[in-house]
């Protein structure tokens, strides 16, 4: 626990300016981040008596090693910034705003050429326009296919485009008039990127426009006589007003606005919204929040509002300023002000390009709608509590179980675990996986593909090992030597710039580093240690035999109860880095089965390799030709005829068996199957022919 007086700067090297700052571990790992009107008075805050502080608080500036700030013009400025810093970094002890499942938008990819509507979830990608979110992904399908009617855009995916592209014939939707077809000409693409534009303005609220067409051109062919296309756009008309009876009337016409709710207790928030537009909800969000920070519920609503809008910002072409100006509303409606309202609202309507009003609402149907939106946050707090306080209580006891059982001075929260994957020795591939908190943090993962010492694989699992955790733990040796932030400069408190790198989280050390192996895996990574000087980690070998737990040094394992929630943890962790090893050797190991001598013939690309092949049919063919008939080939020179003569005399033949991982393989099985884990409990730790786990042969999952 450090002293937050030995990492203090002096007040007169902190400016009165308006800033962001970052607090850093010992390991330069950033760990909270925040924003101040003043940044001397709110740095000031944390340097005082620590018996004053809140536990939170308390618990930050004692794990913190140093402090660093940056200058920004402008109090929104900072917002931004802040919220930046919070999402490249994800600081442990900042409060993060995670849904509580994953929302499907309908989305118009009006960053294709071509835009299609389609179903997407996760992270939003620049140039698309999102609507929604929808509850399930049949609604939007539901949605969709109504509005085909009226506006036909393109929903197939790209590999279907280019086939009836080629083949001038377009899919069913084509045929049965639900695609506007511009894959066969039948509609140019700048017409059909203005069919998505209107699907677009539909979808974002501007719904009478296209109503009241539709139902002046029914009267003007009832009035023709034309009655077929009459009752073509009757039904066209039946489908758009259905869609907007969807969604349910809640406010005025016109009214644009996001309403959110939160619940809360002393450890956990809850927050919903409905996304009213032109009066109706046209869709429902929610977010669940540990309190690792202290806060109060008007700094929650200020950084959920940064969380919600803050991607918003990154673009600035036409497009992503239409789809700002529609995810941006007029009227944001919150359960609390924000702790700097102005700002806030200078920052939102700076990204609509027009004013946006941050209020409580008192009365009336806004009121009311707010009252149920609060009833939903909630139900939804008591329901996560309810899902999630098994999870919770069980990372927790675990964590604490592997601190009694391995007699560790605190809960490891970081956990390594270290895999091999190879087939018969060939494309080795080590696998490094972490957790944090019990959970795993795959931003984190690594692939390290083993060399050995003469460039053609480590000679054994322990010797595959031993090179991963050396390549792994030599960054963290040098970190160690001289601690350093993001850019190697040594740790100390004061200004940063804020053009900063990537944090490097490979260098952040772990409580507890896993192998997957017995008492020779165990033995390769404790010599590793010694050599490297790494005496603050602790380390341990989880063999899959009778799932033993292997200690450096010890004679015997330790074997914990099958029902130990630390065993559990192992486990899943071994399981975890088995799975990603696997992956990555298969493909290591498809890619060097496709590769060709010619990838390597320099100045030979793809097209003329493939000319190449055309010409003489095989490798074998070409190896017969001489370089004057290679050099005939459209496109190909005498001096690339030349260099790939010589690759092709140098190259070895390809063998007329089979292949190493055919022979690898058991009897019966894919080459999938033969590939292995140095989970391999034999104290010889040659090479696995097959899965290496000790438990004979099997396949590898």
């Amino acid at each position: 626990m450090a002293d937050p007086s030995t990492y203090r700067p002096r007040p007169s090297e902190i400016p009165t300016s308006p800033g962001v700052y970052r607090f850093r571990d010992a390991h330069g790992r950033v760990i909270y981040v925040g924003k101040a009107k003043n940044l001397r008075s709110r740095l000031g805050s944390y340097f005082q008596d620590i018996a004053n502080l809140h536990p939170r608080t308390r618990q930050m500036v004692t794990t913190a090693a140093s402090v660093e700030w940056t200058v920004v013009e402008t109090e929104v400025a900072s917002l931004a910034l802040e919220y930046s810093w919070i999402k490249e970094y994800d600081p442990r002890f900042n409060i993060k705003y995670r849904d509580d499942k994953s929302y499907p938008y309908l989305a118009v990819t009006m960053s294709e050429t071509v835009p299609r509507a389609t179903v997407m979830r996760g992270a939003r990608r620049k140039g698309n326009r999102y609507f929604g979110p929808y509850g399930h992904a049949w609604a939007i399908r539901e949605t969709v296919d109504l509005m085909l009617r009226v506006f036909p855009v393109r929903t197939c995916s790209n590999g279907v485009y280019r086939r009836a592209e080629r083949s001038g014939r377009p899919c069913l939707l084509g045929y049965i008039d639900k695609c506007a077809a511009p894959c066969v000409g039948r509609i140019s693409v700048e017409d059909h990127r203005r069919l998505a534009e209107d699907f677009c303005a539909f979808m974002g609220g501007q719904t009478r426009p296209f109503v009241r067409r539709l139902e002046s051109d029914m009267k003007a062919a009832a009035g023709e006589l034309d009655f077929e296309r009459a009752a073509r756009l009757r039904d066209d008309l039946g489908a758009l007003k259905r869609v907007v009876e969807k969604n349910e009337v809640v406010l005025p016409d016109g009214t644009d606005a996001d309403v959110f709710a939160m619940a809360s207790d002393e450890l956990e928030a809850s927050v919903q919204v409905f996304h009213v537009r032109d009066g109706r909800v046209r869709g429902q969000r929610g977010w669940v929040v540990e309190k690792v920070e202290e806060a109060t519920d008007a700094e929650l609503v200020e950084r959920l509002l940064q969380q919600v809008y803050g991607d918003l910002g990154a673009d600035a072409d036409d497009e992503a300023e239409s789809a700002r100006t529609s995810a941006v509303p007029r009227e944001v409606l919150v359960p609390v002000l924000p702790a700097d309202l102005p700002q806030v609202t200078d920052w939102l309507s700076g990204l609509r390009g027009s004013a946006v009003s941050v209020r409580v609402p008192q009365r009336g149907d806004k009121r009311a709608l707010a009252q149920t939106v609060q009833r939903n946050a909630e139900h939804a707090l008591v329901l996560h509590k309810t899902r999630r306080a098994g999870d919770l209580t069980t990372r927790s006891q675990a964590l604490a179980d592997l601190a009694e059982a391995l007699d560790l001075e605190e809960a490891p929260l970081r956990i390594e675990c270290y895999d091999i994957s190879h087939t018969q020795g060939t494309h080795q591939v080590g696998s490094m996986v972490v957790f944090e908190d019990g959970l795993p943090r795959k931003n984190a993962y690594r692939r390290f593909v083993v060399r050995g010492a003469d460039g053609s694989g480590a000679r054994d699992d322990t010797e595959a090992i031993a090179e991963v955790l050396t390549r792994r733990f030599r960054h963290y040796r040098a970190a160690r030597e001289g601690a350093v932030d993001d850019d190697g400069k040594p740790l100390v408190s004061g200004p940063v710039d804020p053009e900063t790198g990537r944090p490097t989280r490979f260098a952040y050390p772990p409580n507890l580093v896993v192998v997957d192996g017995g008492q020779p895996q165990v033995a390769a990574a404790q010599r590793v240690f010694e050599e490297l000087g790494v005496e603050d980690v602790a380390l341990v070998g989880l063999a899959k035999r009778l799932e033993e737990v292997w200690l450096p040094g010890e004679d015997f394992p330790l074997v914990l109860p099958r029902t130990s929630p630390g065993l559990f943890l192992l486990q899943r962790l071994r399981d975890e880095a088995h799975r990603f090893a696997i992956a990555a050797h298969r493909g290591r190991r498809s890619k060097a089965m496709t590769r060709s001598v010619l990838d390597d013939v320099p100045g030979l690309g793809p097209t003329r390799a493939k000319a190449l092949l055309a010409q003489f049919g095989s490798v074998a063919g070409m190896r017969r030709a001489t370089a004057e008939e290679i050099a005939a080939v459209k496109g190909v020179g005498p001096r690339t005829a030349q260099a790939v003569v010589d690759a092709l005399r140098t190259a070895p033949t390809a063998p007329t068996g089979p292949s190493a991982d055919e022979v690898s393989a058991p009897t019966g099985a894919t080459p999938d199957a033969a590939a292995t884990d140095t989970g391999a409990e034999a104290a010889d730790g040659a090479p696995a022919a097959e899965h290496a786990d000790g438990d004979g042969p099997g396949l590898a999952s």
